[in-house]
């Protein structure tokens, strides 16, 4: 808990605003959501962002220190950012590189390589997923959003669960697809036999729907585009591995690996969401890895 005693030259200033001129260590955004949220008060009365505050206001707040990434050891490794603001930012991630520390990977991570560029994080998901609001598998490369505030988490979360953000995936899969364009439905859950896996689970699972359409035929196989409605653990490998045509070096799940042997061929190529901060939709786009590009080269 924290107090300010307001001063008369700070008097008529918003809330929000007097709270991040005093306290430095968070953003004018994210000491509004703590307003809205009710961990503020003045003169022990709710109040809004917008409040006018008085000289000889008490302002009382709290919040979780931010000394949670004190335990995370940094990683040095160059990120490839896309866009930053005040507020989040836009990578574009490598292959290879898990996204937050967890089991065989705790200090190697996308988490630990924020850590050491000494970018400031989102707190709600914990101290191992500091400003992690979606992911990407290891070997998935491609565009992830980083939020730097709590405000602005919430908020795309939000974007996530009423799926009006949206992620774009490039993948190259076994067979040839007829179709031209799909909608997979299939709830997913954890593999009963092989809990490194997920798997469709109609009773148990979580609902999850894919839409592709096919970008490419080859003779052996199909490039696609795949957009994703909901976000579950593995989903696009999973479906199509469903309608039996996995992607391509995802052994996991039962893709070949003739032409590509060293992870799934998938890449997160578009992302679409709606800035909380500056009120407008902001899209961005990454080409494909070399390596993907190769095999396609190959094909052709």
């Amino acid at each position: 808990m924290k107090e300010i005693l307001v001063t008369k030259d700070i008097e008529t200033l918003r809330l929000d605003k007097v709270l991040a001129l005093k306290d430095t260590s968070h953003s004018r955004e994210y000491f509004s959501f703590l307003i809205k949220n009710k961990h503020c008060l003045v003169n022990n009365e709710i109040k809004s962002p917008s409040y006018k505050v008085k000289e000889g206001d008490l302002i009382t707040y709290e919040y979780e220190e931010k000394d949670t990434n004190l335990n995370l050891k940094p990683y040095e490794f160059k990120l490839d950012i896309i866009y930053q603001d005040d507020d989040l930012l836009v990578i574009n991630k490598p292959k290879g590189l898990v996204v937050h520390p967890g089991s065989g990977h705790e200090n190697d991570t996308l988490v630990n390589a924020l850590i050491f560029n000494k970018i400031e994080l989102s707190t709600i998901n914990g101290l191992h997923r500091v400003g992690i609001v979606h992911r990407i598998d290891k070997d998935t490369s491609g565009l992830l959003l980083i939020c730097k505030n709590d405000y602005v988490h919430n908020e795309i979360a939000k974007q996530l669960k009423t799926h009006s953000m949206h992620r774009e995936y490039i993948a190259l899969v076994d067979g040839v697809i007829l179709e031209d364009n799909g909608k997979i439905i299939g709830k997913i859950g954890r593999d009963k036999d092989n809990r490194l896996k997920m798997a469709i689970d109609p009773k148990n699972g979580k609902e999850a729907v894919t839409h592709f359409k096919v970008l490419k035929r080859y003779q052996k196989y199909t490039l696609i585009d795949c957009t994703l409605e909901t976000g579950r653990t593995h989903q696009i490998r999973v479906h199509m591995s469903y309608i039996k045509h996995p992607i391509v070096g995802d052994t996991l799940y039962k893709g070949s690996n003739q032409i590509y042997d060293n992870g799934q061929l998938l890449h997160a190529y578009r992302l679409t969401f709606f800035h909380p901060i500056l009120k407008k939709e902001m899209s961005f786009t990454c080409p494909l890895p070399s390596y993907f590009n190769e095999v396609l080269d190959k094909l052709n």
